[in-house]
C-alpha cells in the first residue's frame, strides 16, 4: 500500500507543475508578432483561371458551381482595393478540386505571393473553399518575410457577377517567438 501512495504523491508533484507551466505558456501567446490586412483577388475565367478537368456529377459549370471532381487552376492578381484597376501587390495561384456534390465546395491548395511596402515573400494555404460564403484557410508555410508564419486567411466573395469575379482576402498572420527573436 505504501508504494502505491508514494506513486500517487510523486504523480501529484509532477502534474501540478506541468499544469502551471501549460497555463502560464497559454498566457504568453499575447506577445506574438502579428499582421492583419486585406487584399482583393481578381479572377477572370479563361484568362487567370481555367477549368482543366470537368467533373462527373452535380450542377452544371458556372461562376459559382462546378460538377463534383472538377479541377480548376488559377493565377489571379491581388489588388489593394476591390476594383480590378487598383494597385497590383501580389498573386494568388493554385488549384482546386470540387469536393461537394452541390458544386459549391472545393479543396484548395494555394500560394499567395506578396510584394507589399514592408513585406515580401509567399504564404502557402490549404483548405476547403465555399464558392458563395466566407471560408477560412489555414496557413501552412511561408517564404521571405513570411518564413515560419502561422495563422489563416479568410476568403469571401465580393462580386460573383461579370468579369472579373472578386474575392476579399483577409490575412491573419502570426509569427512564433523563435521566428523574430535575435540571439
Amino acid at each position: 500500500m505504501a508504494p502505491l501512495m508514494h506513486f500517487f504523491a510523486t504523480l501529484l508533484f509532477v502534474l501540478i507543475p506541468l499544469e502551471a507551466t501549460t497555463h502560464h505558456h497559454h498566457h504568453q501567446q499575447h506577445g506574438l508578432k502579428s499582421l492583419h490586412f486585406t487584399l482583393y483577388q481578381q479572377e477572370t475565367l479563361n484568362k487567370t483561371a481555367y477549368f482543366v478537368i470537368q467533373g462527373v456529377a452535380g450542377p452544371p459549370l458556372s461562376l459559382t458551381t462546378a460538377p463534383f471532381g472538377t479541377m480548376f487552376v488559377f493565377q489571379d492578381p491581388l489588388t489593394l482595393k476591390p476594383n480590378h484597376t487598383s494597385k497590383l501587390v501580389g498573386t494568388s495561384e493554385g488549384s482546386a478540386i470540387t469536393s461537394g456534390l452541390d458544386g459549391l465546395q472545393s479543396i484548395t491548395v494555394g500560394k499567395v505571393t506578396l510584394n507589399l511596402k514592408k513585406h515580401k515573400g509567399s504564404i502557402s494555404i490549404v483548405g476547403v473553399t465555399n464558392n458563395i460564403k466566407p471560408s477560412n484557410h489555414p496557413v501552412v508555410g511561408g517564404t521571405g518575410d513570411f518564413l515560419f508564419v502561422q495563422g489563416y486567411i479568410t476568403s469571401s466573395p465580393v462580386n460573383l457577377v461579370g468579369s472579373p469575379v472578386t474575392y476579399k482576402i483577409e490575412f491573419h498572420l502570426y509569427w512564433p517567438p523563435y521566428a523574430y527573436l535575435k540571439p
